[in-house]
């Protein structure tokens, strides 16, 4: 049985596909890219489209690319589509359907407890805090890189770090059911 021509035809002397490939490139950050747009979203769903939609948004501008550093672009195209939904959000609430029915599924991994207060911390953030705070902590991006991905000062950086790191400790602190040490 005869296959078509252009299936596993090689052109003798051709190279193969590189690995560096603008594609390859994408999918390597795809998980850093689901962790940010997750902890900006507040909700796996919401992150998730929000995934999609930056994927789809830096496969369609490549050709706007300079080639300098994907990565910090990529972030910086999934910020700026996180504000606009936060803004269209803002101005046009809506609920979601399984909040109101009580169909959501129960992640059963891990402690259900410490991972409910992560996230209620987390989510204790403004947008601008959590953000800062994600490129920083989690996706190790330094001060200035951070600082020209969300086009604000490296002080405003800085400020914003600290002020979510006292956050996060002052909330986990507060949710404490057990007190670690006698008062005196």
């Amino acid at each position: 049985m005869p296959h078509a021509p252009d299936q596993d035809s090689r052109v003798k002397g051709a190279k193969p596909p590189s690995a560096d490939t603008f594609e390859n490139q994408i999918l390597s950050l795809v998980p850093s890219l689901r962790r940010y747009s997750r902890s900006l979203a507040k909700s796996d769903s919401d992150g998730e489209d929000l995934l999609q939609d930056c994927v789809e948004k830096v496969l369609v501008r490549r050709n706007q690319w300079r080639g300098i550093n994907l990565r910090a672009w990529a972030f910086t195209i999934m910020t700026n589509l996180y504000r606009d939904r936060y803004r269209r959000f803002s101005q046009h609430p809506s609920v979601e359907l399984d909040d109101t029915l009580g169909l959501t599924a129960e992640d059963v991994s891990g402690d259900p407890l410490e991972k409910t207060r992560l996230q209620q911390a987390l989510n204790a953030l403004s947008p601008d805090h959590r953000a800062v705070l994600m490129l920083i902590v989690v996706e190790g991006y330094g001060y200035q890189d951070v600082a020209d991905m969300l086009a604000i000062p490296i002080g405003t950086v800085m400020s914003r770090l600290s002020r979510a790191r006292r956050q996060m400790a002052a909330q986990l602190a507060q949710n404490n059911i057990v007190t670690l040490r006698r008062p005196k």
